[in-house]
């Protein structure tokens, strides 16, 4: 799994990026504004998903895992949910698609490149109006999240960014109190890259009930999981 991602991350990449002169997000992105419906939240994720899988990997939570994060969409059906890392959008597309009416998604990009695409995508997507795009740290923007942005708390969060950031965030989201009783936080890659961290300090504590789900890397048979975390107050 290492080896595979060292080739499709680092080398082929770059050298890719050199010869067409742009980015592998932005080479994702021109091939949904040319590829996929306009409008249609379901075929922007089911192009993404096809580039991604015939042409170039990506980090985007992909069809198998993607499913494990609908059914827990449907399951909390929330009004505000939050995640932590948009990358180029494709779960953000994923998520918004399943909101209810009046629901929305507050979505967590700390590089730049990657958020002006996913705005694009989102647009193109035409989930704009239940997703906001929030540019930053997540550290500096989680204790913003209640007096700026009008949350209560937050009923579902999907973690998908910096591995290391999965255990502090969680605690910075219980510091200010921004879960509530029955609360669920969804991790992804926590098998591969990994985030032990993250289930030691989920699984310990008494103020989560864990289920796992195993699954495999996107686009690739590396074994991987999904940990949901339930917060009992």
């Amino acid at each position: 799994g290492t080896a595979a991602l060292i080739w499709n991350e680092i080398i082929r990449e770059k050298v890719t990026n050199f010869i067409m002169n742009q980015s592998k997000e932005q080479r994702i992105l021109n091939f949904v504004l040319q590829n996929a419906v306009r409008g249609d939240p379901c075929s922007v994720v089911d192009t993404i998903d096809k580039y991604c899988s015939q042409k170039e990997w990506a980090m985007n939570v992909g069809n198998e895992k993607g499913k494990i994060l609908d059914k827990t969409v449907e399951e909390v059906n929330p009004s505000v949910a939050l995640e932590l890392g948009t990358y180029c959008g494709y779960s953000a597309v994923r998520i918004s698609r399943l909101l209810k009416a009046g629901a929305r998604l507050l979505t967590v990009e700390f590089n730049p490149e990657f958020a002006a695409i996913a705005k694009q995508m989102i647009e193109f997507a035409g989930v704009q109006d239940k997703v906001k795009l929030l540019e930053g740290p997540s550290e500096e923007i989680i204790p913003q999240l209640k007096k700026k942005y009008e949350v209560d708390t937050l009923d579902l969060v999907f973690l998908d960014h910096w591995k290391d950031r999965y255990t502090p965030d969680t605690i910075l989201l219980q510091e200010c109190n921004l879960l509530r009783k029955g609360s669920v936080l969804l991790a992804d890659n926590v098998i591969f890259p990994g985030a032990p961290d993250f289930l030691n300090y989920v699984r310990k504590s008494p103020h989560f009930q864990c289920t796992n789900y195993p699954s495999h890397l996107e686009y690739m048979q590396v074994e991987d999981a999904m940990e949901k975390a339930v917060f009992l107050g």
